[in-house]
């Protein structure tokens, strides 16, 4: 259990914590989230020790181990799958002290290896790397062989694989492709210990966690329901408190109305007196503030007949190597296509080729004569000059406009008067991305190609990016690992593997179900099944549509009941001293509902899946 109780912090006089407590029950998944500056990676670090607390107090069981991602790791000539296995310090000093113990320290040794399943370890080792993207031979080259990006991958994949029993996880997701992210998003949610994760991925914030802390207004609130609960739960609390404050308002108004009428009448002096009595004991509640609404605002290109884009036979690599080949491709200004595919397929390579970054050394490629193309990518955020300010980078592209209305443009991406006039270097993750995306939609592209344009953006300036990109009458490519902008944008699925482009005919869920199982049982899945299947009455699918709904209203009522133990589990009265036997029978409630959960969802899923073999028989 981690227990944050009235904690105080403050940076150069700014307060970022007055008074903020919560308590983050043992093995719960939790999202920390709220808005950027509120504080959030100063409360890991506070969290960790690494800053002393203004007032108040942190505390975790003794002998707790805590976990995160600092930095990547060196650039050092230790393979990766040994850097990883040198994460678990404990095993690391029990190995190398085994190799000179002799008697009873040998046996205290082996006994403790077995304790913490010691000899699996280059096991579990190799899978988590494999599951962050490194095949079983990039496991075996040295860590000097990866860029940055890939050597923080390879420490992320070290504290996974020490399991701390409290992990902190900082954006894990931002050097992610979407296989990654959706692999983390499926361990974190078998993870035996408690997670806290700071992330603007609400696909993470809906499956991987439970519940959400909300940092506002220096203080924290606990949600026992993950992220799109916690916005209706906010919006719902939102909504009431500026109700309550109206209301308030009204009736101090209708008081010093009063006063104002009647305190220089005698008769009514007493009175008057009473009621300004009353308007100062009144605990003004003040309205909750709207937040500033992030926006992008993308010039809109001329129209172009179609095709803007097509290619017959084509190949392309680098230099003599072909990565892809055999593409027969067609774009039109109107499309929205995401690219699919496990790390290493080509994704980024076809997107280089659509850019113009990349020639075509087979095939043919024609183009409409009055294409532009805007690009973005994440190396391009780090190549901005960070001694220029975001005005000066427009200015070298615009030479002949006005300040002003490079101050427009700049605004219209969220870039305000005060970050117009800031070096890059002292800007935000966020505001160089957006600064990025500016410079690549200034010329009005018919054809803009984003890859992974989310990093370091916050969830309200993802939904703004949506919401442009829905509005853009330009054609959109997007290699991303944020499921929900895939969902909400891309309307056609391009899956880039084993050397060729194709359309994928399926949805973006039934993909993120294909990567989550095996390989051993996508072989089993791909196999050709010559019987052709009976089609199933209509009353056995009327059945199979009833036991669906029974299913999902068992998943609801079961939700219902662990939204209220985690609430229950969530109240600091509980953790004190003399009610642990309450707390532990509270502990075994939630453990055996989030059980029946598990057994629920798996029931639902398998009756979602003989609904939908027998609909499509």
């Amino acid at each position: 259990m981690l227990r944050i109780d009235s904690i105080s912090y403050s940076v150069e006089g700014r307060p970022l914590f007055e008074g903020a407590s919560a308590t983050i029950p043992e093995g719960h998944k939790v999202g920390l989230v709220g808005a950027n500056g509120a504080g959030k990676t100063t409360l890991f670090r506070l969290i960790r020790g690494e800053l002393t607390l203004d007032g108040g107090e942190i505390t975790l069981p003794s002998r707790a181990k805590i976990g995160g991602v600092a930095q990547e790791v060196p650039a050092t000539e230790v393979s990766l799958i040994d850097t990883v296995l040198a994460a678990d310090t404990e095993r690391a000093a029990l190995m190398a002290e085994a190799e000179d113990a002799t008697g009873n320290r040998m046996a205290e040794i082996q006994t403790r290896l077995a304790d913490i399943d010691a000899w699996s370890a280059e096991a579990r080792a190799a899978t988590i790397l494999r599951g962050l993207g490194f095949d079983p031979e990039q496991q075996l080259m040295p860590c000097s062989a990866f860029s940055g990006g890939w050597r923080m991958r390879v420490a992320l994949a070290g504290v996974l694989f020490a399991r701390p029993d409290l992990l902190l996880l900082d954006e894990p997701t931002n050097y992610l492709d979407l296989e990654g992210a959706l692999w983390l998003e499926s361990y974190l949610a078998r993870y035996p210990h408690t997670v806290i994760i700071i992330s603007h991925d609400r696909g993470l914030l809906n499956r991987a966690v439970g519940s959400i802390l909300h940092l506002e207004d220096r203080g924290l609130t606990y949600y026992g329901v993950p992220y799109d609960g916690f916005v209706r739960q906010r919006a719902e609390k939102r909504a009431q408190q500026t109700a309550t404050a109206k209301k308030q308002q009204e009736r101090r108004a209708h008081l010093q109305g009063f006063v104002d009428r009647f305190r220089a009448k005698a008769s009514k002096a007493k009175q008057a007196q009473a009621r300004l009595k009353m308007i100062e004991r009144m605990e003004m509640i003040t309205a909750p503030e709207e937040a500033a609404k992030r926006v992008f605002t993308f010039p809109q290109p001329e129209e172009l007949s179609p095709p803007i884009i097509n290619i017959e036979g084509g190949a392309t690599g680098y230099g003599e190597k072909i990565i892809l080949r055999k593409m027969n491709l067609r774009i039109d200004q109107d499309d929205r296509i995401a690219l699919l595919g496990r790390n290493g397929q080509g994704k980024s390579t076809l997107s280089k080729l659509l850019s113009g970054r990349l020639p075509l050394i087979e095939g043919r490629m024609t183009t409409s004569s009055k294409l532009r193309i805007g690009y973005f990518a994440q190396h391009q955020v780090d190549e901005l000059h960070l001694d220029e300010t975001p005005l000066q980078h427009l200015q070298r592209e615009r030479s002949g406009t006005a300040p002003a209305q490079l101050r427009a443009r700049l605004a219209g991406f969220g870039l305000m008067a005060a970050q117009a006039e800031t070096e890059v270097a002292r800007l935000s993750g966020g505001q160089k991305a957006r600064l990025s995306l500016l410079l690549a939609t200034l010329d009005a592209p018919h054809l803009l190609i984003l890859d992974e344009p989310t990093n370091h953006l916050d969830i309200e300036s993802r939904e703004a990016l949506v919401e442009a990109l829905t509005a853009y009458s330009g054609a959109v490519i997007l290699v991303s690992h944020d499921m929900h902008l895939l969902g909400m944008v891309a309307d056609r699925l391009w899956l880039v593997s084993d050397g060729g482009v194709a359309p994928y005919e399926d949805d973006l869920d039934t993909y993120r179900a294909l990567l989550l199982i095996s390989e051993k049982d996508q072989k089993k899945a791909q196999k050709p099944n010559d019987s052709k299947p009976k089609r199933p009455s209509r009353d056995v699918i009327l059945e199979l549509r009833a036991e669906l709904r029974r299913c999902e209203d068992r998943v609801t009522k079961i939700e219902e009941m662990r939204g209220r133990l985690a609430k229950k589990l969530a109240d600091p009265a509980l953790y004190e001293p003399e009610k642990v036997g309450e707390l532990e029978v509270w502990n075994r409630k939630y453990a055996e509902v989030m059980e029946g959960l598990a057994r629920a969802e798996a029931m639902w899923e398998a009756a979602a899946e003989k609904l939908d073999a027998a609909e499509s028989a």
